[in-house]
């Protein structure tokens, strides 16, 4: 299940990998990474993962003709977010070769699904893109593996829908019951991981994100057969530990959060919030009270962790990461709401206000993180319909991107103000990226660099 992969190197590569180690090692004495990484948008929902970004200033409006840096076509499909290191973005998809495996059923005689879901016949190539953050051309790109994925999904869906992370030296790269993949940053393997096959309810397909936490990195697997958490050694894959969890299907990434001197890994499930602690696996405080198919990601701001979802019914608990034991009828629970929170959007947490939309639609909500005071209550968003992205926000300005490819741009106010209406002309289910003065848009063929021209 574990392997390491040694690659003959040329000279040349030795050179540049010795450069780029130089280089680390000079940029690392000047800043530490929770420095440089304010500055960049390593993970899912950015540096502080609550799709905010303190040093970004990305432009207001654009369109196909207008503020466009560059933009790029990504061979085969992905809905994971890109990420931004350095002068580097990397992104993920999933190629259907059309290489067919006669052992299987083709898509046209399997039984009926709901959603019309079929499970693939043919290969697929699971790739990692690196691209200039400047230009938009190509670095490097590594094939991780090539086989049939195992089920289907959601035509919403994708076999790349989790997004990769990076310290600055590594890039982890998870594709699920394709594998867990890191690489340096100028593309050697260092190692890989087969975590084994998910089976997700209705094959609905994976989604959650890994998130790196110092030495350690975090998955979590909820799912229809045997649901997980594992934290691995972030430079060698092996496990740290692993702890079975009674879990059914759900998509939310963890947030791991250092609080009160303990590092908790919080997830958000349908039958409960549980944190556990980073370095063995305890489970420190757990709680009752979200609905099914969980899908948005716990954000936190001070002492309090918001959970959320949005499928059959509404649920949003404000927690207190100082809890312990069972808090499901207690105080600690700060305050609940029942109504307007999202399906498959994750929040946004922007001092002190946390901005969500109901189910999937353009309904958008605003409360006082501390209190639930309501600020924004259930307005709709003009001009757009359906939302599956997360909205992201910097400089004070918050980004909704809609499945159509509009973004709205609203002002950080205590009222719904609209600065601007961007289309472009692909449909966007991937969340955006911020970094500089550059916003990072994933169409359903492209991938877009927006940047105010000078």
């Amino acid at each position: 299940m574990f392997s390491m992969k040694h690659h003959h190197v040329g000279s040349d590569y030795l050179l540049s990998v010795l450069c780029g180690m130089l280089g680390m090692a000079f940029s690392l004495q000047a800043e530490s990474f929770e420095e440089a990484k304010a500055r960049h948008w390593h993970q899912w929902r950015g540096p502080e993962a609550n799709g905010v970004s303190r040093t970004a200033s990305p432009p207001l409006e654009w369109s196909e003709t207008r503020n466009i840096q560059w933009k790029r076509t990504i061979e085969g499909r992905g809905t994971s977010t890109p990420i931004i290191w350095g002068n580097r973005v990397f992104v993920l998809s999933a190629v259907n070769t059309g290489k067919v495996d006669p052992a299987l059923p083709r898509p046209e005689d399997q039984p009926k699904r709901v959603f019309g879901i079929t499970h693939p016949n043919t290969v697929y190539t699971f790739v990692v893109h690196c691209l200039d953050r400047e230009s938009g051309k190509e670095h490097w790109r590594r094939s991780a593996i090539q086989r049939v994925p195992p089920e289907g999904h959601h035509r919403d869906n994708s076999f790349a829908s989790a997004s990769p992370t990076t310290d600055g030296e590594r890039l982890y790269c998870w594709f699920g019951s394709a594998g867990l993949f890191c690489y340096d940053m100028q593309g050697k393997r260092l190692w890989d991981r087969n975590l084994g096959k998910a089976s997700m309810g209705a094959s609905l397909g994976e989604g959650a994100s890994p998130v790196l936490y110092g030495d350690k990195l975090v998955i979590v697997r909820d799912q229809r057969g045997s649901s997980s958490i594992e934290v691995l050694d972030a430079g060698t894959g092996h496990t740290r530990w692993r702890k079975d969890r009674d879990e059914p299907n759900a998509w939310a990434t963890p947030a791991v959060v250092a609080h009160g001197g303990r590092v908790q890994v919080i997830t958000a499930a349908s039958n409960r919030v549980r944190s556990y602690s980073l370095d063995d696996g305890r489970i420190l405080w757990h709680a009752r009270g979200l609905t099914g198919n969980v899908i948005p990601c716990p954000v936190v701001e001070d002492d309090l962790v918001y959970c959320m979802s949005g499928y059959e019914g509404h649920a949003l608990l404000a927690l207190s990461l100082a809890a312990t034991g069972d808090i499901s009828n207690s105080d600690a629970i700060r305050w609940r709401k029942d109504r307007g929170t999202p399906y498959i959007p994750s929040p946004l947490l922007y001092d002190g206000q946390l901005y969500f939309t109901q189910s999937n639609q353009a309904i958008l909500s605003c409360l006082v993180a501390k209190t639930g005071e309501a600020i924004i209550e259930r307005s709709r968003l003009p001009g757009l319909s359906n939302i599956y992205a997360s909205p992201v926000a910097a400089a004070g300005r918050l980004y909704f991107p809609g499945r159509d490819g509009t973004t709205l741009v609203l002002k950080r106010a205590r009222k719904l103000e609209v600065l601007a209406s961007n289309a472009l002309d692909e449909r966007i289910l991937a969340s955006p990226a911020l970094a500089g003065n550059q916003l990072f848009l994933r169409g359903n063929k492209s991938l877009y660099c927006i940047a105010q021209k000078r």
